[in-house]
């Protein structure tokens, strides 16, 4: 069971997602705007984000930007979902950091088998560490090799 957070301005289409992924048999909530979404985030860390971008205030993508600089959300998973149809939007989420893209209007099979794909495809990853442990683990572990620098 993961636990997935939806941020989507259009309560009918949070709540479908998030009915489709808890009958998957995960734990889910939504939001519909990215302040209540950065609120959640700072209290506990999801599993992975469905993200819509375009949003009245700010977009998705502004929010997908700043999480990366949070160092214990940094690496979380990111799934942009969204009705922009342009090849050029999918690159730019991708840029951004999203692990993905899912077009709506979706189809509740193909959503949760692309979710189940993005959860299963990071569980064969390392565990979350934060900027400052990966830091410290590389200077311990590279010792041997000659100096660099660490940015954090």
């Amino acid at each position: 069971m993961a636990h997935i957070l939806v941020i989507d301005d259009d309560e009918i289409v949070a709540e479908l997602a998030s009915e489709i992924l808890i009958s998957e048999g995960h734990a889910c909530g939504w939001v519909t705007n990215t302040q209540d979404a950065e609120r959640l985030l700072q209290w506990r860390r999801p599993d992975l984000l469905l993200l819509d971008d375009n949003m009245p205030g700010e977009t998705g993508t502004a929010l997908l930007r700043r999480l990366r600089q949070f160092p214990q959300i940094y690496d979380l998973p990111v799934i942009m979902f969204t009705a922009a149809r342009s090849h050029g939007d999918e690159r730019r989420a991708r840029f951004n950091g999203a692990q993905d893209y899912v077009r709506k209007p979706f189809d509740p099979k193909f959503l949760a088998w692309w979710l189940e794909e993005t959860l299963r495809y990071r569980a064969q990853r390392p565990k979350h560490r934060s900027l400052e442990e990966l830091a410290e683990f590389q200077l311990h572990h590279h010792a041997e090799a000659k100096p660099r620098q660490v940015f954090i």
